[in-house]
């Protein structure tokens, strides 16, 4: 009966996305108020009727109940709690419910928007109606997670033995959050486009969601990585496996449509543009969703290899790019920007930060999909792997932190270099000196290292100088806590990416790896570390067997830690799975994975890693999250009532002539 529940809550959901489809946007095109305002009502009833058919399937699990099928092929009665509440996404159709839930819930909360004329808010969930109508629809047609199955096996075959863990528990829905949450920043183009209107507040309501949604999506391709590196046994934080490049690509294009709209916003620049990049930031989500329930791949993130589903996305996918894009080209002669600036400018810096973002992107896209259309094709077969993404990367990489650290010193329409060569000069030599000398402290000199540390120091230290620039002497209390959220959300997501930068350049340059073969009783060495092997032990779990290794770690003859890394095998699936054990430093990761078994008596394969500076990788995410955390918590997007008033002509006049002549570093 719950899943009756269930498949009914999804077919009236369907019904309400079609309601907010059709008739808010027709009230806002014939100007009737009356059909405008059910948007919100419509928006919000659709939402709760998602979540019924969401919590309907999540009690399936919880009752084991295997006459559903979707439960019976990803669940188990032995599957720890923990487990059953994520194994709901832990397949293609849950996962997908998941990712409506999460479309519905933005779409909700859209709906709560005050300040906003309710013609715009009326098209921007109709928008986001059309988008919440294809994924419903494409649930039920292909993908209905209430299927029921019959005869019902006595017990489910269970959750995939790699998703049994907490970082695949909360990875998803923070992917997904992110994912989706592009939807929000698509609408509001979308809703401008058709209304002719790219004013300021455009920009300024569109802003926020696409902080947020950033936000999400940076945590989630960071616990990603987080999962892959302890959880796959390889100690790899990265693979530029094409999934994975998946979610970095729309990462990409998001960040740079965040710094496109705060142009937008602030200098009425780059209109166009900024509508592409909404565009293309929800395009490549969803690429993604296609390219993972396509069956076009084999990766641990695919779900489906079902190609009626595929060409079910992709049709999806041709109707959104198609329809926004012919969208774009019958406004293009209105999408206009009559502000002229200099070359020296921050709209320069921003111009330039995006043009490298969308090479890097491109360049993603094309190394993720020309093997896939060769093999498609027939043509042979080919490898694109991490050589030619390093490359890239380094290439591109080092002119965007360049321009990320000196962008923020620069002045709004028009600058002079000598206003800020000391500034520039002091940061450069300062991260110079302290970069190229910190590689003589490690057990070899590079000097790819000290560029890249040098690199990321440029990014913190000019970001820090910016922060100090904002005070004048005797008022530096007063000056920052007078500082917009918004712009402490920039240098903060700006100190993330030097973190970030000094971590990968670390990780990668000193990293150690040993296969080593170890008797109980034998001690490896790894600077300065010793591994001891003291044998291992079996171990039962709830619904797997383990053998367990222990490795005591010592260091100047002191004991510091003992790890105890596994080798699994569930008892359902029969999967061996390497549970890696770690000791997590600020500096350094230790990190055992047990191997196999070797021919001679109590021998082992086992491969240790030595892990510098790693988790200055993910800290660098966190705080880039925490930046677009700031930003989108700037008061100044609360005061939405006196921008709707703005957006008069003569209003709009008079605020553009007051930023043409703004002068002052703002952001």
């Amino acid at each position: 009966m719950i899943a009756e529940i269930g498949q009914f809550s999804l077919i009236l959901a369907l019904v309400f996305s079609t309601l907010l489809a059709t008739l808010p946007l027709i009230g806002s095109l014939r100007g009737v108020v009356n059909l405008q305002q059910l948007a919100r009502p419509v928006a919000r009833t659709q939402f709760l009727l998602t979540l019924i058919a969401y919590i309907c399937l999540t009690l399936a699990f919880l009752n084991n109940d295997f006459s559903v099928a979707y439960v019976a092929n990803t669940s188990n009665s032995h599957l720890p709690l923990l487990y059953k509440i994520s194994g709901v996404w832990g397949g293609h159709e849950g996962s997908l419910l998941l990712w409506t839930l999460i479309l519905a819930t933005w779409t909700m909360a859209v709906s709560f928007s005050k300040g906003i004329p309710e013609d715009m808010v009326a098209r921007v969930l109709s928008v986001m109606g059309m988008i919440g109508f294809g994924f419903l629809l494409f649930t039920l047609m292909t993908s209905n997670p209430f299927d029921r199955l019959f005869p019902v096996p006595p017990e489910g075959r269970d959750l995939n033995p790699l998703l049994q863990d907490v970082g695949l528990a909360i990875h998803p829905p923070m992917l997904y959050v992110g994912y989706v949450g592009f939807s929000v920043a698509f609408a509001f183009s979308v809703a401008a486009m058709i209304s002719g209107r790219f004013d300021a507040a455009w920009a300024r309501w569109t802003r926020p969601w696409t902080n947020v949604a950033w936000l999400f999506l940076t945590i989630g391709i960071a616990l990603g990585s987080w999962w892959a590196y302890y959880e796959l046994g390889w100690g790899g934080w990265w693979f530029w496996d094409p999934v994975e490049n998946a979610s970095f690509m729309p990462w990409l294009i998001g960040t740079a449509l965040i710094h496109s709209l705060a142009a937008t916003e602030k200098r009425g620049v780059f209109k166009a543009w900024t509508v592409l990049l909404s565009v293309f930031a929800f395009s490549l989500s969803l690429l993604g969703t296609f390219l993972v329930r396509s069956g076009v791949l084999t990766s641990v993130h695919a779900f489906a290899t079902d190609p009626e589903r595929g060409l079910f996305i992709l049709i999806f996918l041709t109707i959104v790019v198609g329809g926004s894009l012919s969208l774009f080209a019958w406004r293009a002669p209105k999408i206009v920007s009559r502000v002229h600036f200099n070359v020296i400018s921050r709209e320069m810096a921003i111009l330039l930060n995006n043009i490298f973002l969308g090479i890097l992107c491109f360049a993603v896209l094309i190394g993720t999909l020309y093997p896939l259309v060769l093999d498609a094709l027939n043509m042979g077969k080919i490898s694109v792997g991490p050589p030619y993404f390093d490359f890239i990367f380094m290439v591109i990489g080092i002119p965007l932190a360049a321009i990320i650290g000196i962008g923020t010193l620069i002045r709004w329409k028009k600058d002079q270099i000598k206003r800020i060569n000391k500034t520039v000069l002091f940061s450069l030599v300062l991260s110079i000196a302290v970069g190229f000398f910190t590689p003589l402290l490690m057990d070899h000199y590079s000097f790819g290292a000290g560029l890249g540390i040098a690199t990321g120091l440029f990014v913190i230290v000019l970001n820090i100088t910016n922060l100090g620039a904002r005070t004048s002497k005797g008022k530096r209390i007063k000056d920052l806590l007078g500082t917009p959220r918004s712009f402490y959300g920039m240098v903060v997501a700006h100190l993330g990416i030097g973190i970030f930068i000094i971590g990968v350049t670390m990780t990668n340059t000193y990293s150690i790896e040993k296969d080593i073969r170890m008797l109980p009783g034998d001690v490896h060495e790894i600077q300065g570390y010793g591994f001891g092997f003291k044998g291992i032990t079996e171990v039962q779990g709830p619904n797997y067997r383990a053998t367990q290794g222990r490795f005591d770690v010592t260091r100047n003859d002191k004991t510091l830690t003992t790890l105890r890394p596994e080798k699994r095998v569930y008892l359902v699936q029969q999967n061996p799975m390497t549970e890696a054990a770690i000791d997590a430093g600020f500096t350094r990761d230790l990190y055992v994975a047990l191997g196999e078994p070797l021919e001679e008596r109590n021998a082992w394969a086992v491969r240790v890693y030595f892990k510098p500076f790693i988790r200055w990788i993910w800290l660098g995410a966190l705080v880039m999250a925490l930046g677009g955390g700031l930003a989108a918590s700037d008061k100044r997007y609360r005061r939405s009532k006196k921008y709707a008033r703005a957006s008069s002509p003569m209003v709009r006049s008079a605020v553009g002539s007051v930023v043409e002549n703004n002068t002052a570093p703002v952001n």
